[in-house]
């Protein structure tokens, strides 16, 4: 992979950006500007469209719950009390901000009876978490206090185990090469402080090692990394300056549905155990998009970009056309911004460039009379004047993450290569 060039901190993107902004009363949170709010909201419709056909549903969870959900769920003792925001309101009773999103997904699945045939059930939560991370370790959107995880709970028979392992390893490779990542797999296998017996937590390593290898992935081990209740299999990146991310997990729990009472009825009318699968692609949107403002140094893909076009007059006789042109290009969900000051098109096109905007619609007496756009990429290449319909129809093609997947497999991407492609 081709060195990138050493890019700015992503705060400073974000600020020159208006991404988002941080503030003093709230250290480890992240205020969302409109422009990133649009990123972020468009990471999440990304992961919704990608499961959308794998029967995922999405559920909502309260944010504060009682403590003892998580000593009944085994988090307090082994995930720390310590890492979690604890409160004491009601009589003296203890709640906690959620940390995770597991224990109370699994009140959801406990709620009425479940049977072999329903399973697996998938169910997604994109909750608010807080945890308590030290003052002195925060560090932008790469280490705070509250976040989002892509989160989803699978609950599955111990014969479905393979399957959906399979799947999700799938899923997790088509997410990264989508957006031009080769991810690299790591199988981590029980810590030292570990919920449960040993011979459960080696079937489980023994399940997540055939899964890869039938799956035909290459992986190293990570001994004693896995979580506190299961073994994973966690996925890293390298972004475009060959720094190392964990993001993506997939987790295999046989301990928590125990501690939580968990039960599907099986072809014989009996109870049984649930297996619980985590699954988180991104890991945290905060981090996810903090590592991507920087790898693509702000120069984001088409489909991702919060502003994919500027339409720009060159006089105020061509405003009236530019604004038809930019109404036609909403209209068709295209993300556009009309640049109305009365300064020269230079101007409006140098800032249009440190707002890194994808596309540039120079609009003259030329273009008007010919009822065309002249498109100009933020790389300053010219592409001549072109129909409004026919532009529209290449952008929507550029925003199409569907089709683009296949053809990034295997591509190693960079934000000046990103940029010079147009992508």
């Amino acid at each position: 992979m081709k060195r990138a060039k050493k890019l700015k901190d992503h705060r400073q993107i974000g600020r020159e950006l208006d991404l988002f902004s941080f503030h003093d009363v709230a250290p480890g949170a992240i205020f969302w500007h409109p422009k990133g709010w649009t990123i972020y909201q468009t990471l999440k419709e990304f992961i919704r469209d990608k499961t959308l056909s794998e029967g995922y549903q999405e559920i909502s969870t309260p944010i504060m719950v009682k403590s003892s959900l998580f000593k009944q769920s085994g988090h307090w003792e082994h995930f720390g009390a310590h890492n979690m925001f604890n409160l004491i309101i009601d009589e003296d009773e203890s709640y906690s901000l959620k940390p995770m999103n597991c224990p109370e997904t699994a009140l959801v699945y406990a709620t009425k009876t479940r049977s072999y045939q329903d399973l697996p059930i998938k169910l997604s939560d994109y909750g608010t978490l807080h945890r308590r991370e030290l003052s002195g370790v925060l560090g932008g959107a790469f280490r705070v206090r509250q976040f989002t995880i892509d989160d989803a709970h699978l609950f599955v028979r111990p014969d479905q185990i393979q399957e959906e392992i399979h799947k999700l390893i799938l899923l997790a490779i088509d997410v990264y090469q989508s957006l031009g990542f080769k991810p690299k797999f790591y199988l981590a296998t029980r810590p030292e402080k570990a919920m449960g017996d040993k011979k459960t937590w080696d079937e489980a390593e023994k399940a997540l090692e055939k899964a890869l290898k039938e799956t035909k992935v290459n992986f190293d081990v990570k001994p004693k990394d896995g979580a506190f209740y299961g073994p994973k299999i966690d996925i890293h990146i390298k972004d475009s300056q060959n720094r190392d991310w964990q993001l993506a997990t997939i987790q295999l729990d046989f301990q928590i549905p125990k501690r939580m009472k968990l039960n599907y009825i099986n072809k014989d009318g009996k109870k049984e155990i649930p297996v619980m699968i985590h699954r988180g692609l991104f890991g945290s949107f905060e981090r996810f998009i903090g590592i991507l403002i920087e790898h693509f140094a702000g120069a984001f893909p088409v489909w991702l970009a919060p502003v994919q076009v500027k339409v720009l007059p060159i006089t105020e006789r061509n405003i009236a056309y530019a604004k038809k042109v930019a109404d036609k290009l909403k209209a068709e969900n295209i993300r556009t911004e009309l640049d109305e000051r009365n300064e020269t098109l230079p101007a409006k096109i140098r800032d249009a460039q440190i707002e890194k905007v994808p596309y540039m619609l120079i609009i003259g007496d030329k273009e008007e009379k010919q009822n065309q756009v002249s498109v100009r990429l933020r790389t300053e290449k010219d592409l001549g004047s072109v129909s409004i319909s026919t532009f529209a129809q290449k952008v929507k093609g550029k925003m199409n993450y569907r089709q683009r997947s296949h053809s990034l497999v295997h591509l190693e991407l960079n934000p000046y290569s990103i940029a010079q492609n147009g992508v």
